[in-house]
């Protein structure tokens, strides 16, 4: 039997007190699992009632099991036995969570960068493909499948019998993928991509890499009846109030069991409530003594994954803190953390299945990509390997180097802002540039977002640009030592990161949110210069 435990504190336990007690009365959780799409307001009710079928997933998606365990034997049988999944945004952050946590080896290939594309290109004799879009026409993973296509051709593997699509019935990729006789598996169209993780998009993946998806739905199956509960005890009622009682929440792992649960949660509860000018930033934090843990600042709740059966740490936070602890098994959980955004976004009178930056940023990169021989704007300045460019109003002042220019950025952050770092780089290769997130927020005393580009642009991209003002942004791009073609397009994968770079800092500066440009003409020396400006303390005195 799957157990959920949702056990607050502070601020939180006075938010499940004050909100839980009308949802109760209002029916909301019976409500939601009988899809009632009239739950966000008028407004929301059109997107609503072709989002909801993720409530019944549980059951809904039991016929998936055997055509996924059958495809698995047939390529086992043919020695194909490593598994890449092209997908963005919550097709490739759940199947990533089972996976990991499964102890599974899955290659999620979700960035536009040149040199992490050529090395998912790898051991193509013993690869399959999966290939998840919702909407089918997602320029990322269209271009990352062109780029198997043809490295399974030059290899002369019979491409169709190693891709997989992942995709909505009747879409533009479900229409192609079926005349070039690849193997189609379709989706729920009713749940949007990142509620997905117990549709085929979750499912295909990873169980072709060999995860209990069953166990997975079994335990998500063992709390439904729980969730649609309209009692006090409902532990979504619970998690969703404590969420909304501030508007930002640090989530870390305290030895739950569940690997990287935190980085899908992030984007789920960033691109479900960022907009309108509301919401909750979700701040993924690296461990019990991050910045934000030691000492919790007054607009930021603490939401602690602890082992089934409770937290055996001492305890981090003051009983006054605004905290929450959460156990489960990873299907339960999966479950719990919908339902729970569900429920803040009715608490904080927002659309939780719309995304209309996300749209606003893609439609910039694209603009950027028809433009691709304009010249890009002069830099404020350079400084040795890097090129400074200041975006969304006059901050930047007499800076003449990148950390002088941190500084002036850090500046404009107001006491209940937050700093977002925003990297367009290799997220394998570069990897301790994310270090810089803990000593920015023991620089600053504020919570720290870390997002690799463009994978943040369907999670916390969302709230960036639809979220409170609060935040300034600190965007890393780099030059591409040795660029890539996306076979069958006019542009490189070079030239649609960088397209989807500008579009992002285009979008953040329009809604007058402060930008930082650093882009690295010499990666190993520009990035060495940008690690030591965000690691060290401010050049002179001041806010920063």
């Amino acid at each position: 039997m799957s157990e959920l435990s949702v056990v607050a504190s502070g601020a939180a336990a006075d938010a499940i007190t004050d909100r839980v007690p009308a949802l109760v009365e209002s029916g909301f959780a019976g409500k939601l699992f009988a899809q009632d799409a009239t739950l966000w307001g008028p407004d929301a009710e059109s997107e609503a009632s072709i989002r909801l079928s993720w409530v019944g997933l549980p059951r809904s998606s039991r016929p998936l099991l055997g055509e996924i365990s059958a495809l698995r034997d047939e390529l086992s049988g043919a020695g194909v036995d490593r598994v890449v999944l092209c997908g963005m945004g919550g097709s490739s952050l759940a199947p990533e969570v089972i996976c990991a946590t499964a102890g599974k080896d899955l290659v999620v290939l979700d960035s536009s960068h040149p040199d992490v594309v050529r090395g998912a290109l790898t051991d193509l004799e013993r690869t399959v493909v999966v290939v998840s879009s919702k909407s089918g026409s997602t320029v990322e993973t269209d271009s990352q499948r062109r780029a198997f296509e043809q490295a399974f051709d030059e290899a002369g593997i019979d491409k169709a019998a190693r891709i997989v699509i992942v995709t909505d019935p009747g879409s533009p990729l479900d229409k192609e993928a079926r005349e070039a006789d690849y193997r189609v598996i379709n989706a729920d169209p009713n749940v949007g991509g990142r509620y997905s993780a117990l549709t085929a998009f979750g499912l295909v993946p990873s169980g072709l890499a060999g995860a209990d998806i069953t166990a997975l739905l079994d335990d998500a199956e063992a709390v439904a009846d729980l969730l649609a509960e309209d009692d006090e005890g409902n532990p979504g009622l619970r998690l969703g109030a404590a969420m909304a009682a501030r508007d930002k929440l640090a989530i870390v792992d305290a030895n739950s069991g569940i690997v990287g649960f935190a980085d899908w949660a992030e984007q789920l509860i960033a691109e479900s409530t960022g907009k309108l000018g509301k919401g909750v930033l979700p701040v993924v934090v690296e461990g019990l003594d991050a910045p934000e843990l030691v000492d919790p600042a007054e607009d930021l709740t603490v939401a602690r994954l602890v082992p089934e059966g409770g937290d055996d740490e001492d305890e981090v936070l003051d009983a006054d803190s605004s905290s929450v602890e959460v156990s489960g098994p990873l299907g339960a959980q999966l479950l719990l953390w919908e339902v729970a955004t569900a429920v803040a976004g009715q608490i904080l009178g927002i659309n939780p299945f719309d995304q209309p930056d996300v749209e606003s940023a893609k439609k910039a990169a694209r603009g950027l990509l028809e433009q691709s021989g304009s010249e890009q704007a002069a830099p404020a300045f350079v400084d040795g390997a890097v090129e400074v460019r200041a975006l969304g109003g006059d901050w930047l002042g007499g800076a003449a180097s990148v950390p002088e220019a941190v500084d002036a950025l850090l500046g404009q952050l107001s006491p209940t802002g937050y700093v977002a770092v925003m990297a367009y780089l290799d997220r394998l290769g570069d990897a301790p540039l994310a270090a810089s997130r803990t000593t920015l927020a023991s620089r600053t005393g504020r919570p720290v977002t870390f997002g690799w580009g463009p994978r943040f642009l369907h999670s916390t991209g969302q709230f960036h640009k639809g979220g409170p003002a609060e935040g300034v942004y600190i965007q890393i791009t780099a030059e591409p030592a040795n660029d890539l073609s996306v076979p069958g397009r006019e542009f490189t994968f070079g030239e649609f990161i960088a397209a989807q770079a500008g579009g992002d800092a285009q979008v953040l500066a329009d809604h007058g949110r402060p930008v930082l440009q650093l882009h690295l003409t010499d990666h190993a020396a520009g990035l060495a210069q940008v690690e030591r400006a965000l690691t060290a303390g401010p050049t002179s005195g001041g806010d920063a």
